[in-house]
């Protein structure tokens, strides 16, 4: 295969990986990226501070050769820990498998990393404070201004990858398209984050290896371990009207809410009032377009498929998407344009999969898990799962930890699902027959 000019556009996560994976295939990339150097800037509590990778973003970082450094960087989350109105602690584990394990790690940190591996290659170039104005995508070329200076720049290449973020001005060009298909969508919940600082002696406040869940139906709050001792935690509310962030507008509607809901938590967050007041609500969107691929250029990651975050799959399936898009190039030799179409192909079904997934897991997480029937269908699944361990694989297991293609992982738990109550209707019947036949021989 023989060695192409890249230009990546987005040096977030995605991007930098993107940039790195190429660049150890053999091309030679340039990464722009709108902000500055991330190296170079400071942490900012209140906006995705940490993330859930788990086995398919490892998979895309053991191609560059970074799983072992990565999970050393994280904190393993073993299961989920319910807590209660009644400060009550539930835990429900996310397998009957103890390897099975999701891990939180820093936004910050693990792009930092990937940024430093890149700059390390000698085929990379790194461009900061670039802001893309337009591509030709048949042509590879890119329009930059640099926001330093407001001077302009054009650069073109063999291929161009949009990995720019859920607002991508890649595929906003690329919507000039009347055939362009473009769906946006918002949940009427937004977030805000929340920092739980770590204890007086460094230790954790609750329990170090757990997705920390407060479910209230309509709304919930979450909050995910730091390797320091510290939680992220995350609200998940309604925007307007009863039980949202419009409802509460100061000191005391702040802590009287808290005290009702989540009454836990202000001993947690010395100073929750002041960070409440201090944040402002994020929203929560999800974003479904074809094609992903126009000429010369493709879309990868939020950019192609943003997704809520309730699956914790966002980085995971963009790391995913740079996955295949190098065996996909690393397959088709020099015939680029049949590598693009495979992957866009490969991937756009499963984008729009986990799409829905996400947003069905924002119901269950908010809503069920603290149910006695939802509880005593994840016993019988993770008990099925012991029982039947060639066969039987929930869908969580399927989706976080294995690399089945998302829309595989949901046909294989339907196909289960229907053996499973062909099998109960069997039992039930074979039961109802034997009771039949025993009461008329009495």
């Amino acid at each position: 295969m023989s060695s192409r000019s890249v230009i990546v556009v987005g040096g977030g996560l995605t991007g930098a990986l993107a940039a790195l994976a190429l660049a150890r295939q053999g091309h030679r990339v340039d990464l722009y990226e709108r902000r500055g150097d991330i190296r170079e800037a400071e942490v900012v509590h209140g906006r995705s501070i940490n993330l859930a990778i788990s086995v398919r973003g490892l998979t895309g970082l053991e191609r560059v050769g970074l799983r072992q450094r990565t999970l050393e960087m994280a904190v393993p989350m073993r299961g989920r820990r319910m807590h209660g109105r009644d400060r009550s602690q539930s835990f429900q584990p996310y397998s009957a498998n103890p390897d099975d394990n999701i891990y939180s790690i820093s936004r910050g940190g693990l792009n930092q990393m990937l940024i430093e591996e890149a700059d390390l290659e000698s085929a990379v170039q790194l461009h900061f404070h670039r802001r893309c104005t337009g591509v030709d995508a048949e042509a590879g070329t890119v329009s930059f201004i640099d926001d330093r200076d407001e001077s302009c720049h054009e650069a073109t290449a063999d291929l161009v990858i949009g990995a720019d973020g859920a607002n991508s001005a890649i595929r906003h060009a690329l919507m000039s398209d009347d055939q362009f298909d473009f769906d946006e969508s918002f949940l009427s919940h937004g977030y805000m984050e929340l920092f739980i600082p770590a204890a007086e002696n460094g230790s954790f406040r609750i329990e170090k290896n757990a997705l920390h869940i407060w479910p209230r139906r309509s709304f919930m709050m979450i909050a995910l371990p730091n390797d320091d001792g510290s939680f992220t935690g995350t609200c998940f509310w309604p925007l307007e009207g009863e039980n949202s962030f419009a409802a509460l507008q100061d000191a005391d509607q702040v802590r009287s809410f808290f005290q009702q809901w989540f009454p836990d938590v202000p001993d947690l967050v010395p100073d929750l009032e002041k960070q409440y007041l201090a944040a402002s609500p994020s929203s929560l969107v999800t974003i479904r377009c074809k094609p992903w691929v126009v000429g010369k250029t493709v879309l990868i990651g939020d950019a192609a498929h943003a997704i809520v975050p309730f699956y914790g799959q966002g980085m995971n399936a963009g790391f995913e998407d740079v996955r295949i898009l190098c065996e996909e190039l690393q397959k088709h030799g020099d015939d680029q344009a049949a590598a693009l179409l495979s992957y866009e192909g490969l991937r756009i079904e499963n984008g729009n999969t986990i799409a829905d997934l996400a947003i069905s897991n924002f119901h269950e997480m908010r809503d069920h898990v603290a149910s006695p029937m939802f509880l005593l269908g994840k016993k019988l699944s993770n008990l099925l799962q012991v029982v039947l361990p060639g066969w039987y694989r929930p869908l969580y297991s399927l989706v976080s930890f294995s690399n089945t293609p998302y829309t595989e992982a949901v046909e294989i738990a339907r196909r289960q699902q229907k053996t499973i109550r062909l099998a109960m209707t069997l039992i039930i019947v074979g039961i109802v027959a034997a009771v039949s036949a025993i009461w008329r021989m009495s």
